[in-house]
């Protein structure tokens, strides 16, 4: 099946005894080949399956093992471990393992709440130790008001409250005061005091004695709290590093279990029987049907048809009148890491195209084309080897290692025609650098730094190498580049309008257009309007014999926008009045898309620029070597830090643009990204054998 498509879905009905319900479970959890739909329970004679009596006991120990995940950081084996092993450790010492780290986490948040508290109260009693009053003096008068706290001003506290009993002191350069007045002249007090900064201090409740002999008991305390979460925090990082592998496996063996034994509560049964209803593959079906022949009475698979116009939405648009099913990719190798970047999208509708497989060969190009240096192309494809080989059985991980490897080889390809190293020209046009030492790798005959150069129709020129970073008055390709990034703009738009002409013209619109009429108005008056600005555009910046072409270009052009209108009002139901407004607004916005494809140029000029400073220090350093060689590793570890970073922002800056490009610039000329998920129910294994 063509890998532009997603997979041929089909829908599953079965039916059979309601004694063999834990046999039909168990068979569609070995087969993982059916994404279920839950049971409504709107049909009248059948209700929701129950769960198994098991479910219960493997509930509340799942629920064990998720609390005490919660509270590590581990990850599982990088080799997948077998379920018996698992299951024996399950039943012996990994649950009284569980148990002992849920006691230790509870302790240790008790002993983090207590040093907590009595932090405060040491902070409390080194400011009233300044005053040098017992604790119990400060507070509890009947007759008296008393205001203990800290001041911005001394001088003033003590004018303020000539009639009264007056104590000071400093705690680390922090001013403390006792007041203590006659209850009648408390407001007034108060308010004087809170006029020069005074804030008050809660004062330890049930204080006794001397705070300073306090404050040494509660650091006592603070001290042996202390220890004890230092030993608490070590006791876990030793389980941690003893039981993390196990604790992991035991989670995911669990909730296959648990998956398994509330299976039936998706599940409609009546007194005697059960049916059930999904979304398969149809390139499996005879293996399910044969699967299921054994358990079940009936059977039945119909593939699933997409109604023409019904606009190809999945099971989040409510208001679409035909269920959709699930999206399944194909099974893909190579193209496979693509998917992450179509599943940040969402994935398409079905029977539209899958977009993938174009990223496999645009993504890595367009990423190229802004980073395009050797050595960066060689740092990011090592990166993407060294995810790859942690990655174990964590398949995500892996796929992002492979991510990393393609973009690092379409930035190693970019650097060889750039004949870039480092940030450095290896066939300079001006001075000398250590890059020269790669010009072995160009063993052709140069005529101003190029093997060959071609001058192509409509001003496009070529060149090997392709000196991006010099302008073409000196022999580079640096205005070639920002013309070549324009075109291909101009290509990729048109693309992702055929693609959407396709769509349209076989499985139709969200508002029910379809066929050949409604895919012309969808998508090729658009592609009528970049032809014609196109040709406008040619004829009116490019040579003078290109200038015929303004007619004809204006004309294209205009027509399309006057179709547009119609699109608009017909298509999309917008009053007149308002389309004739919108389309040519639209139209315009049509060609910001165009030109932000320069910045495929722009992006990759900057980080050249960033990693040249950096190798401002390489001569600096060469001549240190003889002058002063304490400054050599100065300069080196000066430019090894600003190539890291001309790497890092090469690596994640590119990435974003690259990810607009497709996303926004290319994506929204066609997709539609409603597809729901395919979700097979059963065993999916990441660190433990299936049984």
């Amino acid at each position: 099946m063509s890998q532009v498509k997603t997979q041929q879905m089909g829908r599953l009905l079965a039916a059979g005894s309601k004694d063999l319900i834990d046999e039909v479970v168990d068979a569609l959890a070995e087969l993982n080949a059916l994404h279920i739909i839950e049971y409504d329970g709107t049909d009248e004679g059948f209700n929701l399956g129950t769960p198994k009596e098991e479910a219960e006991e493997v509930g509340k120990r799942l629920s064990k093992l998720r609390s005490a995940a919660s509270l590590v950081d581990v990850s599982g084996p990088k080799k997948p471990v077998s379920a018996k092993k698992i299951r024996s450790e399950l039943e012996n010492n990994l649950s009284e393992a569980v148990e002992h780290l849920l006691e230790k986490s509870t302790r240790l948040d008790s002993v983090e709440n207590s040093l907590s508290s009595l932090e405060e109260e040491a902070a409390v009693l080194e400011l009233i130790s300044s005053i040098d009053l017992d604790v119990e003096l400060l507070s509890g008068y009947s007759e008296l008001s008393s205001f203990v706290g800290t001041v911005n001003d001394l001088e003033m506290a003590k004018e303020i409250t000539p009639n009264s009993l007056f104590f000071s002191g400093v705690s680390k350069k922090t001013k403390v005061i006792a007041v203590f007045v006659k209850n009648s002249d408390s407001n007034d007090t108060q308010s004087q005091l809170n006029a020069s900064g005074f804030q008050a201090i809660n004062l330890p409740e049930n204080g006794n004695g001397s705070s300073h002999i306090l404050l040494s008991d509660v650091r006592e305390s603070i001290s042996a709290l202390s220890k004890e979460k230092s030993s608490i925090s070590e006791e876990i990082d030793n389980w941690t590093n003893e039981f993390g592998e196990s604790l992991v496996c035991g989670l995911e063996l669990l909730e296959r279990e648990h998956d398994i034994l509330t299976a039936p509560v998706k599940i409609a049964v009546s007194e005697h029987a059960f049916f059930i209803d999904g979304w398969i593959e149809m390139s499996r079906s005879e293996e399910v049907k044969s699967a299921l022949s054994k358990s079940c009475l009936y059977t039945e698979v119909s593939p699933f048809v997409l109604k023409a116009g019904g606009g190809g939405h999945g099971h989040s648009d409510h208001a679409h009148h035909q269920e959709m099913p699930p999206i399944s990719y194909q099974n893909r190798q190579v193209s496979k890491p693509m998917e992450l970047l179509t599943d940040a999208v969402g994935r398409p509708a079905y029977g539209r195209i899958d977009p993938t497989l174009f990223m496999f060969v645009t993504y890595p190009i367009f990423f190229g084309m802004m980073l395009g240096d050797m050595a960066y192309g060689l740092v990011t494809m090592s990166l993407g080897a060294l995810v790859m080989s942690r990655a174990g059985s964590n398949e995500m991980m892996n796929l992002g290692g492979k991510f990393l490897v393609y973009i690092g080889l379409g930035t190693l390809g970019f650097g060889y025609i750039y004949a870039e190293f480092a940030g450095w020209e290896i066939l300079p046009h001006h001075g000398h650098n250590p890059a020269e030492n790669l010009a072995f790798l160009y063993p052709f005959e140069l005529d101003h730094g190029h093997a060959w150069a071609a001058h192509l129709p409509f001003g496009i020129e070529l060149a090997f190498p392709f000196h991006r970073v010099t302008p073409t008055s000196d022999y580079g390709n640096l205005e070639h580049l920002i013309v070549l990034t324009i075109y291909l703009g101009f290509l990729h738009i048109i693309f992702g309008r055929i693609i959407g002409f396709r769509d349209v013209l076989f499985y139709g619109t969200d508002h029910g257009h379809v066929g050949l009429l409604a895919a012309f108005f969808e998508h090729g008056v658009w592609i009528l309007l970049l032809i014609g600005g196109f040709m406008f555009s040619y004829g009116y910046l490019g040579p003078d014999e290109a200038e015929y072409m303004m007619q004809p270009g204006a004309i294209v052009a205009l027509t399309a926008v006057v179709l547009l209108m119609w699109t608009l009002y017909n298509y999309h139901g917008i009053p007149l009045a308002i389309s004739l407004l919108l389309a040519p607004i639209e139209a315009i916005g049509m060609m910001p898309s165009v030109i932000s494809y320069v910045r495929l140029f722009a992006v990759g000029i900057v980080g050249v620029k960033i990693a040249e400073t950096g190798n401002m220090l390489w001569d600096p350093m060469k001549d240190a070597i003889s002058d002063d060689p304490l400054f050599v590793p100065v300069f080196f570890v000066g430019w090894l830090a600003v190539q890291f970073f001309a790497w890092g922002l090469g690596v994640f800056s590119p990435n974003i643009h690259a990810a607009r490009l497709h996303f926004v610039e290319w994506m929204r000329q066609y997709y539609d990204s409603s597809g729901e998920a395919f979700e097979p129910f059963g065993f999916r294994s990441h660190h433990v054998e299936v049984e």
